[in-house]
């Protein structure tokens, strides 16, 4: 891969649909949903194929129907290879499995582009490591829906160091992140060698689960209660209106400077995920959050 830097794609902030059918909101809501993000410079939205039940995807895409035009604002990024055993998928009974053949790939990106009603998806991403796949045939799928003009750019999402990199040595072009968990109550990524790859190869990682899917507010979880107890005294130090900011500003101290998937339908959450853009920790607060997470100093 090339060792200069790649423009980047996608942006530091993203949001993410994988709830959106929890929400229960109409398509007009929706849309008035995704026009405030863009209105707050948010215009990346992650999903993926197998979200809602092979749902979410296309009750956005009735959304965009409302509003065209809407689709010139935004980046589409979704993921593909899971396959539950499903009833409506003919699986029921089966095995959930993963899927990255060739031929699954490029059908469930072109499933992808008529849920959505656009004619291209700005970035697919292999949702999950798969056990079976070919690298080669992987790249081929890529490389098609690439020359058909379907998918713009390519990515991963919860990839080894060492999966990522057999993936990319089939590609004449880059992979654009690897989609992976990290949070401050979650911090495996931070040795087990993923962010230093992306930073060897200046890819930016995209963030799920930055709040620790709930975890972090769960007042049975002792683990938990130290860390907020430390997000909370920063919290005072760098006025920040909420804990939330303090986790968002921790992961934006990554030299790799990920994008942050966003998954609160709350536009007044997403309004805080923004102004913790302006948040600066030190690193004596970096690791003493750390450090919360833990329970111990480093050596």
């Amino acid at each position: 891969m090339t060792k200069n830097a790649q423009q980047r794609v996608i942006a530091p902030l993203v949001q993410g649909f994988w709830r959106l059918l929890d929400w229960h909101w109409s398509d007009q809501q929706c849309l008035g949903f995704l026009q405030r993000c863009i209105e707050l410079g948010i215009r990346d939205t992650d999903h993926a194929d197998i979200y809602g039940q092979y749902e979410c995807e296309a009750a956005f895409g009735q959304a965009l129907k409302l509003a065209p035009h809407v689709r010139e604002d935004i980046n589409i990024i979704t993921k593909c290879g899971i396959r539950p055993a499903l009833a409506k998928k003919g699986l029921a009974g089966k095995a959930n499995h993963y899927d990255s053949s060739k031929a699954h790939i490029i059908a469930s990106a072109q499933q992808s582009l008529k849920n959505f009603n656009t004619d291209r998806l700005d970035v697919l991403l292999i949702h999950r490591p798969d056990y079976l796949m070919s690298a080669d045939e992987v790249a081929e799928a890529f490389i098609t829906l690439k020359q058909q003009g379907d998918v713009l750019h390519f990515g991963v999402s919860n990839f080894t160091p060492s999966q990522f990199e057999l993936l990319q040595s089939r590609l004449d072009f880059p992979l654009i992140t690897n989609q992976i968990e990290c949070s401050a109550y979650e911090m495996k990524a931070l040795d087990d060698g993923t962010l230093e790859q992306c930073q060897q190869h200046r890819v930016h990682p995209m963030i799920w689960s930055p709040l620790a899917g709930g975890k972090l507010f769960d007042e049975a979880d002792i683990k938990a209660k130290r860390l907020r107890t430390v997000l909370e005294e920063i919290a005072r130090e760098v006025s920040a209106s909420s804990i939330d900011q303090v986790a968002y500003a921790w992961l934006n101290c990554l030299p790799s400077q990920p994008s942050v998937v966003l998954g609160t339908g709350n536009i007044e959450r997403v309004k805080t995920s923004v102004e913790s853009q302006s948040i600066h920790l030190s690193r004596e607060q970096w690791y003493r959050i750390w450090q919360g997470s833990t329970g111990h100093s480093v050596p």
